[in-house]
Parts: structure tokens; C-alpha cells; sequence
């Protein structure tokens, strides 16, 4: 301790070296007494910085040399006393967790702010309950892949009684705490109006999901094509800053060359579908995008372009028309989800020929080679195992999977294992509410098949979070369950449970995200 509080007061920036860490953390718990995470512990301007723990409570420690109070701590809110930190007079500030102390923290200590991550491998890892972050930092530890730990859609903050800002905070305070320092980013994800872009680039989220689907018209799949020819006739063309003439004469010349996958030759028909199906989607998108331009500034954020909730399968021919608008429209964007083949339901593994999944995952990679190099996205994409090993094959790094509610399941592991009762009481909630919140999913689970918790013996209550029609019906149930009674109900039950058992939730999401991210590290 005495070392590094020398190397802090002469202004070292960073991490003491891992062999101190641990009794830097002792001493300075024992002069503040509380438990100091080892792993937040870090000198950046003349200050010592450092995240606490009583109880299951967390705050924030800044400590500086007596009457020298650095610049960098003078941001910080909390209550001030003076100590003896390896024999000098020092001042110690301890704080809450509060946005204004996160904000300072993010300033202090870069790390802990989100930052561009599409030039390196990614996963998207969601947190509905804002406790999962040092989990997450465990299992993509040492694999070279950058988490979005910030990842929640304006459905899901709403389900959950989440602010983007909350959301982001609760990110920062997990990277502070597990020393986390190669980089995150915050995904504000399926964003639909300006207003949802408005409330996250507010707070500083870095990547914007744009989800137009409710501009899609998917009766194009069927519809006949002097039909088609109204629809496409009728189409925003203002919007879209082209005519319906040009269209054609473009893309009548249009060869679209997917090497291994074949190509794509547009004649009239592949056109009108296309057009009709996606045009008003691709001007959605264009708007959306010019008033991130306008809120964040050119080269600020990244965009994905997500059409993955809609209720048929993207063709290739389809992406490479969205790509080529967008392009033409000057878009930027670095991720495209479409809409594949099967069923990525919510929780579940893949259901569907998975022959006919790689062929066309090969063709869409293909597209998105071709025409920028962005990644292809995998939404609903927590634990889809089978799936995992073609995409890791075909794509690599230039798929990025997207996670969010397996990490809430694995919350419930947990509470299944440490607080039954809790549990049981969650089971038979989530029963009763199924039916009414699975209208916003694409999800079959039977709830005939899952039981209620008096059947149930304590050592099968972990039990219930592998079969399937179990897991759907937990999984979609998220948002009832939290909000119940206004959150009195389960919400601060769950969390004070999940904080009391926080090294059991952070080893179950090293090991349950690791099997997602296996198949892509191998490679």
C-alpha cells in the first residue's frame, strides 16, 4: 500500500499491479471500513479511487493526500472525513452511486464510459436487472470480444422501470468494479421514433439499433405483381429522393454477385417485392438516421439496421435492395439484423432446418460483404446453440449475437437455487401472466407443460430453467414480474437477493455466456 499511495500522490495513473491489489484493497477497507472490491482499485490524478461494499449496498471511495484535494475528486459528491492511508494524513470522500457520481467517475476514469466497438469482435449482452455487469466482464474476459453491456430496447426499459440513464449507469459501476478496461459499448436497441433516439443520446449511449419494421409491409411475400406495381408506384418517393422510373432503371441493370451463394439478377417481380416490402422501412431508417446526425454529430454513434421482428424471412435480394437505398441515401451503418429463415424464439434454441439457416446465412453475409462489409447481427440470439457453430463458421467476427433476457434466466437460476420461496412464488406469477404477455413475441411455449411450484420439490426448482416451455414462459413474463404492485412485489426482493448472492449470479453468467461466445473464441 505504501508503494502504490507513494506512485498515486506523485500523480500515477492506473491499476496497481495485480500481486497489490489485493492488500491495497485490505488497507484501504480497513481505514474506511467496508469491503473494497480489489479489482476497482485505481489512481488517476493524485486520488485513489475504489468501489465499496456493506451489506449488499455499494459506493464509491475517493481517497487523496490531507489538504491536496485533486482536481479529479472535486466532481465527486459525498461525505467527507479524514484517516491515515499508509501512514500519511489523507481525506477520504465516500459516495453513492448516484448518476452524478457515475457521470464524474466516467470522466475520471475513461474505461468506464462506452465507447465504438464495430472495428472489433462483439456480443450483445443485455441487463434487465442492472446487476449483471460483473458477470458479463467474466465471461468475455480474455476472449478479445467487445461486450455491449448498455444494451436495452425503450420495450424493455419500460417493462422494467429503467431509464436509459439507469441503465447506462449501472453498466459503469459494474466496469468500474471488475477493473474492466479494454472497452464496452451501450446499445440503445430497437429504437423506433426521434423520441427514443432523444431520451438515449441524452445520456451518452454510443450505438443506436433502428427498428422500421413497422414500416414493413410483409404482404409483399404474396401479393401479386400487378398489385405490387400500385404498391411500388405509391411509395415516398420524396422521401426516398429518387423516382419509381430511376428505381427501376437501376436496379434493372443490377447484378448482385454473392460468390459461393450464387447472385441475384433483378427483374421486375424480385424488384416490386423488395421495394414494396422495404422502401417505406429504408426512408424510415433514412430519417431516423439524419436526426442522430443532427443530436450526436457525424461519426459520434453507430448504426445497426434491424428488420429481425417482422413476420417473414428476408431474402438476399431484399438486403441488398435495403443496402443499396441506404448507401444511396447516405446511411452509415455497421451491423444489419434481418429477418432469417425458422423461428429465433425468445430463451430457446433454434427451430428450424438449420441446412437451409446456413445457406442463407452464407447469402446475407455475402450481401453484406459486398456492399460495406458490416456485421450481420443475430438478434433473439441467447441460446441458440445450434445455431452458434454455423455462424462462428461462416461469419466469425463479422457476426455480432445479441443477448439479453438468458441473462435474467440465469438471474432466476440463481433465486431458484439460494431463495426458493421467492422462486416459487415468481414460477406461479409468471403462470398467470403468460398468456397475456407472450402478445408481443414470437413464442409457443405450452403452459400446460410448465408446473406450478407446490409440485415442485426444492432440488427441482433449478430444474425448471432447462426445459422449454418453461423457459419461455419465465423469460417473457420479465416485465410483469418486475413491475408487480409498482415493483414492491418481487423487484426489490429479486435485486437485494441477487446482490446478496452476487459472486453465485457472476459465476453463472461466466459459465452460461461463455457457451455463447465458445463456438466464435475457438475459431
Amino acid at each position: 500500500m505504501e508503494a502504490f499511495w507513494k506512485k498515486v500522490v506523485g500523480g500515477f495513473s492506473g491499476p496497481p499491479e495485480r500481486a497489490a491489489a489485493v492488500p491495497i484493497a485490505q488497507t484501504l477497507a480497513q481505514a474506511a471500513g467496508a469491503e473494497v472490491y480489489a479489482e476497482s482499485v485505481a489512481a488517476e490524478g493524485g486520488a485513489l479511487l475504489a468501489l465499496a461494499k456493506r451489506g449488499i449496498e455499494k459506493s464509491l471511495l475517493v481517497a487523496w493526500p490531507a489538504g491536496n484535494r485533486p482536481t479529479v475528486a472535486k466532481d465527486f459528491k459525498g461525505k467527507r472525513r479524514k484517516l491515515v492511508l499508509a501512514g500519511d494524513p489523507a481525506e477520504i470522500l465516500e459516495g453513492t452511486c448516484s448518476p452524478a457520481n457515475a457521470a464524474a467517475l466516467r470522466r475520471a476514469l475513461p474505461f468506464t464510459a462506452p465507447q465504438a466497438i464495430a472495428g472489433r469482435p462483439s456480443i450483445g449482452l443485455g441487463d434487465r436487472l442492472g446487476v449483471a455487469t460483473p458477470g458479463h466482464v467474466r465471461a468475455v474476459r480474455g476472449t478479445g470480444y467487445v461486450p455491449m453491456l448498455a444494451q436495452q430496447s425503450i420495450r424493455e426499459m419500460t417493462r422494467t422501470g429503467r431509464s436509459p440513464q439507469e441503465v447506462l449507469d449501472d453498466a459503469t459501476w459494474g466496469v468500474f468494479q471488475t477493473g474492466f478496461r479494454t472497452g464496452f459499448g451501450a446499445d440503445a436497441d430497437h429504437l423506433k421514433t426521434a423520441d427514443d433516439i432523444d431520451l438515449c443520446a441524452k445520456v451518452g449511449f454510443t450505438f443506436y439499433t433502428i427498428d422500421p419494421g413497422a414500416h414493413v409491409d410483409t404482404a409483399a411475400d404474396t401479393a401479386p405483381v400487378a398489385a405490387l406495381a400500385g404498391k411500388f408506384d405509391a411509395l415516398p418517393w420524396k422521401a426516398l429522393e429518387t423516382t419509381a422510373a430511376e428505381t427501376r432503371r437501376r436496379f434493372g441493370r443490377r447484378r448482385g454477385d454473392l460468390g459461393a451463394s450464387g447472385a441475384i439478377d433483378f427483374n421486375e417481380a424480385i424488384l416490386l417485392r423488395a421495394a414494396v416490402k422495404y422502401g417505406r422501412a429504408v426512408a424510415h431508417t433514412a430519417a431516423l438516421y439524419r436526426h442522430l446526425v443532427k443530436v450526436r454529430g457525424k461519426g459520434n454513434f453507430e448504426l445497426e439496421v434491424s428488420v429481425d421482428e417482422t413476420e417473414t424471412p428476408t431474402s438476399p435480394a431484399e438486403h441488398l435492395y435495403v443496402a443499396e437505398e441506404l448507401r444511396r441515401l447516405g446511411v452509415a451503418w455497421v451491423g444489419l439484423a434481418p429477418r432469417f429463415v425458422g423461428r429465433f424464439e425468445k430463451g430457446v434454441d433454434y427451430i428450424g432446418d438449420l441446412e437451409e439457416l446456413g445457406r442463407a446465412f452464407a447469402a446475407h453475409l455475402a450481401v453484406a460483404e459486398r456492399t460495406g462489409g458490416y456485421k450481420i447481427s443475430l438478434h433473439s440470439g441467447s441460446d441458440k446453440f445450434s445455431v452458434y457453430e454455423i455462424a462462428a463458421r461462416l461469419g466469425g467476427r463479422r457476426v455480432h449475437v445479441k443477448t439479453a433476457g438468458t441473462s435474467y434466466l440465469e438471474a432466476l437460476r440463481v433465486i431458484a437455487a439460494c431463495e426458493g420461496a421467492l422462486f416459487r412464488e415468481i414460477l406461479d406469477f409468471a403462470r398467470c401472466c403468460y398468456e397475456t404477455d407472450k402478445a408481443t413475441y414470437h413464442v409457443s411455449a405450452n403452459l400446460d407443460k410448465v408446473p406450478i411450484a407446490a409440485v415442485l420439490a426444492d432440488n427441482q426448482l433449478t430444474g425448471i430453467l432447462d426445459p422449454f416451455d418453461s423457459r419461455e414462459v419465465l423469460h417473457v413474463t420479465f416485465g410483469s414480474v418486475l413491475a408487480c404492485g409498482g415493483g414492491k412485489r418481487f423487484r426489490g426482493r429479486l435485486l437485494d437477493a441477487l446482490k446478496a448472492h452476487e459472486e453465485q449470479y457472476a459465476e453463472a453468467l461466466r459459465k452460461h455466456i461463455g457457451r455463447h461466445l465458445a463456438p466464435f473464441v475457438s475459431r
